[in-house]
């Protein structure tokens, strides 16, 4: 089994205010890191996913009837190792979700967790990873604001386009929510800037091992908002793909006629 289970992105080195470096210019930071060979044994619950056919963004319908009409969607990207969520800016309100305060004009906002320290070091090297998978550890999440179409700011990467109800959105604001840690004053806590563009640490609640990695807490959000996905099946961002495909849509990529960079287009991918 391909041990791509870290799934934590590659850090820029520290620096003050917010990173405008682009999501393209850590692709080559990406490739330097090597894979971490980890062996470790999996008791996964052997549950299937309900697959629903290909074409247009949609959920399992509810047992009784066709259920909430899919009115939002969300996309997961792919960086590789690490799966992330993007929602719309005007689906994620502050009520909802006291982070988006932050970011309040973003068209579109991404977000992704991991290991708390190893996703914030500048070189978290193969100590870092070992403890990241073996020992629980505090977690993080990772925030970017962005204007730009999902497909086009994360061109050359794969990208699924899910279709969740108004009450499955809800849903998975909630979790995001309850991720988060929170300071004294009840507000998120922002632990520095993020990895690209506008962007923003925060500490979350949750600890990141084995058993729960990045792709498996995107896959549990995913099935708090409806989707017929199987967390336990989802340790890696190639499994989560794999399971998400039949139930969305791939939204036609083309790259801008002098784009500066390819979204991580070199990052190898997972299985």
């Amino acid at each position: 089994m391909a041990t791509d289970f870290i799934c934590v992105p590659q850090s820029t080195s520290a620096g003050g205010g917010w990173r405008g470096t682009g999501v393209g210019s850590i692709a080559s930071r990406f490739v330097r890191r090597a894979r971490i060979a980890l062996t470790g044994c999996f008791l996964a619950a052997v549950l299937t996913a309900c697959a629903a056919p290909a074409g247009a963004p949609q959920v399992a319908s509810a047992a009784s009837g066709a259920g909430p009409a899919v009115t939002r969607s969300v996309h997961v990207v792919s960086h590789g190792w690490h799966t992330s969520l993007v929602l719309r800016g005007d689906d994620a309100v502050v009520a909802a979700w006291p982070a988006k305060a932050d970011f309040a004009d973003a068209t579109h906002i991404e977000v992704g967790w991991g290991d708390r320290e190893y996703y914030q070091a500048a070189d978290p090297g193969v100590w870092l990873a070992l403890k990241a998978a073996f020992w629980p550890r505090p977690g993080v999440l990772h925030v970017v604001a962005f204007d730009a179409a999902v497909e086009r700011y994360f061109a050359g990467t794969e990208v699924i386009e899910i279709g969740v109800t108004e009450p499955g959105l809800q849903r998975l604001l909630e979790r995001l929510r309850d991720s988060h840690e929170l300071d004294a004053a009840g507000r998120p806590m922002a632990l520095g800037p993020g990895l690209y563009g506008k962007s923003r640490f925060y500490a979350s609640r949750e600890r990141f091992h084995l058993f729960k990695t990045c792709n498996v807490w995107v896959a549990t959000a995913l099935r708090e908002a409806g989707v017929p996905v199987t967390p336990a099946l989802a340790f890696t961002a190639g499994r989560l793909m794999a399971q998400l495909r039949p139930l969305g849509r791939v939204p036609e990529t083309r790259l801008p006629a002098t784009a500066p960079s390819r979204a991580m287009a070199d990052v190898p991918k997972g299985p």
